[in-house]
């Protein structure tokens, strides 16, 4: 909690600095750019852009061998580790989450709605960002039965995780074509998309369509990892036999 709320604070006046100078800065307001910053810092350990949710965990059993304990449960290994990562993501809502946006509530201007159904579709747009968290992370975990060693991987991940989401700028304020791009990828889903929506940047039937978007790519990439789920564990290495 306490490391989220001081870099919301340092977010807050590097936007304040951009915003100054460019009121309108990627279609957005102060309050709401504002805003934007600490709604990401509030969805940074619940979606574990940088890390810190199952997939080292994963990835180590796998390195061992122990996963071939979790191949034996009564379980679908996905289902497993994603509802283990499900409860995870609340707890990180709950804590880390709550208290630095309450924070950053009470010390800047921020462009919070008032609307009942606006919170509703924003904490359907996170929980789709959760379930999208999951089956990027879920991939990269699993690459580890060929590569045996993840970390060069989770690397490349977390940098993307941080550029591709708008953890480090809202992706309407890069250059029109890379933001256009940018927004088409599954980590918009990661906070872009929450964001827009707590923002109200959707209105009417627009609001629940924009939903579609993380919809498909969590359904898209959970097919995915079912997938790849199915070609790894034919390979499944324990004590090198």
């Amino acid at each position: 909690m306490f490391t989220n709320t001081i870099f919301g604070f340092f977010m807050s006046y590097t936007f304040i600095a951009l915003w100054d100078q460019r009121p309108d800065l990627g279609g957005y307001d102060q309050a709401q750019a504002l805003t934007f910053a600490w709604v990401g810092q509030g969805l940074l350990a619940a979606t574990a852009v940088i890390g810190g949710g199952f997939r080292e965990e994963l990835q180590e059993r796998i390195r061992t061998g122990e996963v071939s304990i979790d191949l034996y449960r009564p379980v679908d290994l996905q289902m497993w580790w994603l509802s283990a990562d499900l409860g995870r993501a609340v707890f990180h809502l709950l804590g880390r989450g709550v208290v630095p946006l309450a924070v950053g509530a009470l010390v800047f201007e921020l462009a919070l709605p008032t609307d009942p159904l606006r919170w509703l579709l924003f904490c359907c747009a996170v929980l789709l960002a959760l379930l999208v968290s999951f089956a990027i992370n879920f991939l990269v975990a699993l690459v580890a039965f060929w590569l045996l060693d993840g970390n060069g991987l989770n690397m490349v991940s977390n940098l993307l995780g941080m550029f591709c989401s708008g953890m480090v700028m809202p992706l309407t304020v890069f250059p029109e074509q890379l933001g256009t791009f940018l927004q088409w990828l599954p980590w918009a889903a990661l906070l872009q998309v929450p964001a827009d929506v707590l923002l109200g940047r959707y209105s009417g039937a627009g609001a629940f369509a924009v939903l579609l978007f993380p919809l498909v790519w969590a359904v898209v990439l959970l097919l995915l990892g079912r997938a790849v789920q199915a070609a790894a564990t034919r390979r499944v290495v324990v004590q090198g036999g």
